[in-house]
């Protein structure tokens, strides 16, 4: 297998000549040209292609020893089980070929939402996480995601820092560290459910299509669990984009995701951002040079909104 790269992702072009061959005979023209989009952590392929008659289809692509390819295949039973009108695209197929696994998506036309306070998006994403958590997870879907635990549960990290703080801890964090620690021992118990979860929500794996409006992407990590997991995941990242944590702590004390389960709500985001307080501390694994500052900022919005939540 390859080395994963050390910034950036696998090309096209590292794609063996067969398993092109074969995506291209699917699709029925040649490709012309391949878009990487931005954002993202992980090594494999990710591009969107443009054919010779000008359609348009988005791949992921690595070789099969690869973990990622375990995640892509992951992601396309995934994406074939959804429920009708849940915010995802279709599924084209799954190619292989010369020891290597192509999952192949329907292309979103369209830029990553804007999360920001004078946008609608949003809105929009909460709309659509009140849509797909109201009711509980269909029973393909639920199938689907059977053979693949979820990794949420082991969340965690304030453990750790509480055993042994760094002088560089933030005052908030320093001041609440044992109740951190206790709220994340007691996720584990509020981790199982039987909503759909995507697992990875923010703005790079979202698309604001221009038929479609919102769309999630990139269901690698899909899994069954409380409804409030989705959005809880989210609320940092809108305060990341500029909302303020009062005006998200609100949004979170009402939303129908997270109202009814408030104690829940508190115990995962605090196995969350310990999670992230503790990662962004450790060395940036290979091929996602942007990872651990990103886990920074994402640790400073999440202990702000805790803030809301254990005052």
């Amino acid at each position: 297998m390859p080395v994963p790269p050390t910034s950036g992702r696998l090309q096209w072009t590292d794609v063996p000549t067969s398993l092109r061959a074969r995506i291209e005979d699917v699709l029925g023209a040649p490709v012309t040209d391949t878009v990487t989009p931005q954002g993202g952590f992980g090594h494999q392929l990710a591009a969107a292609l443009r054919l010779a008659d000008g359609k348009r289809a988005f791949v992921k692509a690595a070789p099969d020893d690869d973990p990622l390819t375990a995640a892509n295949v992951h992601e396309a039973a995934v994406l074939g089980s959804l429920p009708p009108g849940a915010p995802a695209p279709e599924l084209l197929g799954i190619h292989r070929a010369a020891d290597w696994t192509a999952v192949v998506i329907a292309h979103l036309d369209g830029p990553h939402p804007d999360l920001s306070p004078a946008s609608g998006d949003a809105e929009q994403t909460w709309a659509l996480l009140d849509k797909l958590t109201s009711r509980p997870a269909p029973a393909p879907y639920t199938a689907a995601v059977s053979n693949t635990p979820s990794t949420t549960a082991a969340l965690h990290g304030w453990d750790e820092l509480l055993s042994d703080p760094p002088a560089d801890l933030a005052p908030a964090a320093r001041a609440h560290l044992p109740q951190l620690a206790a709220l994340e021992a007691a996720w584990p118990d509020f981790a199982h459910g039987n909503r759909i979860v995507h697992g990875d929500l923010r703005a790079d794996n979202m698309v604001r299509d221009h038929h479609l409006g919102v769309t999630f992407v990139d269901w690698a990590h899909a899994t069954t669990g409380p409804a409030c997991i989705d959005a809880a995941s989210l609320a940092p990242q809108l305060v990341l984009a500029g909302h303020t944590p009062a005006d998200i702590a609100r949004l979170l004390r009402d939303h129908p995701a997270t109202a009814s389960s408030p104690g829940t709500t508190t115990a995962f985001l605090a196995a969350l951002t310990g999670h992230w307080h503790g990662n962004a501390r450790k060395a940036a694994p290979p091929g996602a040079p942007g990872l651990r500052a990103y886990q920074h900022r994402a640790a400073a919005a999440g202990l702000a909104l805790l803030g809301y939540r254990l005052s």
